[in-house]
């Protein structure tokens, strides 16, 4: 039997993206029209993607919105929002002839709403600023998305938001009350700490643009930067802020709704949070020596340098200070590692996140006491509870498709042109959503030399990891399409996220 969607509930979620997603470029054209630029490529874009939004939405009958959006539908639409957001962010790069050629514009659209930020610009700073603008937003707006999405948007149709937020995987343990309250908390917390970075970066001596833009790209952990020299030529100060701004947004943010409600207990209970600082901690202090002891650096700049570049990497932002390739090689070769870490499984972070880590170190701890007790029971517990087999099962398949996709890609990337070394840290850092990569896009480069192919695979593998890989490649499966039993038109597939037992809701 065929499965057949609910293209009327499906096209009304995309319409209202689409129309909110306008909104975000007509504010683009005012900021364009006080920096008395052109404002025609935010004004032609914002209609165009308003026009669209409302065609979407028209066909749609009384009935359909009232139609629940199951599981089924979930996975699709969630893709397709992403798919769409990024082919409409691509036009003011296009229109403006910023980026005229059509991939790199899609390429630097799907960097930027997947909070990747890597980009095929070789001069950044010779863009329109309302431009550049534009493209730091795009960070915000994937930051937040999901967010708008599952917690408002979707409650106002009554739609269950729980399935399609596990999708994004922003916020994974699970909270009681109810859900509308609770997206307006973490869309104010969201806010709070973006103005909170704002403050402080204008006290640094930054200017408020360039504030209001570093301040999108770090706490959606995205990376864009409106100078070419990144976070290089601004003073240890701003960069000390950025790197705590940025190990902020690499948190569950349900923490910080613990924090407004006062229940600290349940953060200091968090392992993965403990888990997440230590690994941050100990690669920096690694790092920190290498540094100190092979490049004639002060202390302070070691750790400096260091500090940055981890936690730049692990919360998968992709700010640099410094050429990270210029360090002792095991230096480099361990921060190229921390590409698969991930911030938490709660944050705005990519790649295969802390929490799976913490699972699969839990395996490894187990296998070993098995070995010297074959009949003990040991469960694995998270945060002070048992850990599902099949939340266990799920966070190991995961991590293994995770490396079976990076190695594929990886090939291909090599088959289109690239050289292994660029190959190996494209994907790596595509996947994870972090940015900068290993050999000719490395920190101080781009990835403007890559072939159409090559920017065309890379951007699908952006899309995947930010989507966690599941909510895409399920589209591409015969059970997706054919359900097993006919008239049930709902899909069940294994849990989107390891920590299944102790989710919130479930993200770049």
């Amino acid at each position: 039997m065929r499965r057949y969607l609910n293209l009327g509930v499906i096209g009304r979620v995309l319409g209202i993206n689409l129309t909110l997603l306008s909104a975000a470029l007509l504010i683009c054209a005012g900021v364009a029209l006080l920096m008395h630029e052109d404002t025609v490529p935010f004004l032609v874009s914002g209609l165009i993607t308003f026009f669209t939004g409302l065609l979407m939405l028209s066909p749609v009958r009384e009935g359909g919105r009232r139609a629940d959006l199951n599981r089924t539908d979930a996975y699709f639409t969630v893709t397709v929002s992403w798919v769409l957001m990024s082919c409409a962010g691509a036009l003011p790069y296009l229109l403006s002839g910023s980026i005229p050629n059509v991939v790199d514009a899609l390429f630097e659209s799907v960097s930027g709403f997947s909070t990747t930020g890597a980009s095929i610009l070789t001069d950044i700073e010779a863009l329109p600023r309302s431009i550049l603008f534009w493209r730091s937003l795009t960070h915000w707006i994937g930051g937040i998305g999901i967010i708008i999405l599952v917690i408002i948007v979707m409650p106002s149709f009554k739609i269950g938001g729980y399935h399609l937020f596990t999708m994004e995987s922003s916020l994974q343990q699970k909270i009681r009350p109810k859900t509308r309250s609770i997206g307006f908390t973490l869309l104010m917390i969201y806010m709070a700490l973006t103005l909170l970075e704002i403050g402080f970066l204008l006290a640094g001596g930054m200017g408020l643009y360039e504030s209001v833009c570093h301040s999108f790209g770090t706490v959606a952990t995205g990376g864009f930067s409106p100078k070419n020299t990144s976070i290089a030529g601004y003073s240890p100060y701003i960069q000390y802020v950025i790197a705590i701004f940025m190990l902020l947004a690499g948190v569950n943010f349900s923490l910080y709704f613990y924090l407004v409600r006062r229940e600290v207990s349940k953060i200091r209970e968090n392992q993965e949070f403990r888990f997440y600082l230590g690994m941050v901690g100990a690669i920096t202090a690694i790092i920190t020596v290498a540094i100190f002891i092979n490049m004639n650096k002060s202390l302070e700049e070691s750790f400096r340098e260091a500090f940055f570049q981890v936690v730049s990497i692990i919360t998968c932002t992709g700010f640099a200070t410094a050429d990270y390739l210029l360090w002792p090689t095991y230096g480099w070769i361990l921060l190229f590692m921390a590409m698969f870490l991930g911030g938490s499984t709660g944050s705005t972070s990519g790649s295969i996140k802390m929490a799976r880590h913490l699972i699969l170190w839990k395996n490894f701890r187990n296998i070993f006491r098995r070995m010297l007790h074959p009949t003990a029971v040991l469960p694995i517990r998270i945060n002070n509870r048992h850990l599902s087999e099949d939340a266990n099962q799920a966070a190991i398949t995961f991590i293994a498709l995770y490396l079976i996709v990076f190695v594929i890609g990886s090939f291909l990337l090599t088959v289109t042109g690239a050289d292994p070394v660029t190959s190996v840290g494209s994907v790596a850092t595509c996947m994870a959503g972090i940015g900068p990569g290993l050999g000719t896009t490395g920190p101080v480069s781009n990835f403007a030399h890559l072939s159409d192919a090559g920017k065309i695979l890379l951007s699908a593998l952006m899309l995947l990891g930010r989507l966690e890989i599941y909510t895409v490649l399920i589209l591409f499966t015969r059970s997706y399409w054919t359900p097993r039993h006919a008239g049930k038109n709902e899909f069940a597939p294994p849990p989107l996220i390891s920590p299944e037992s102790i989710r919130y809701h479930g993200n770049k």
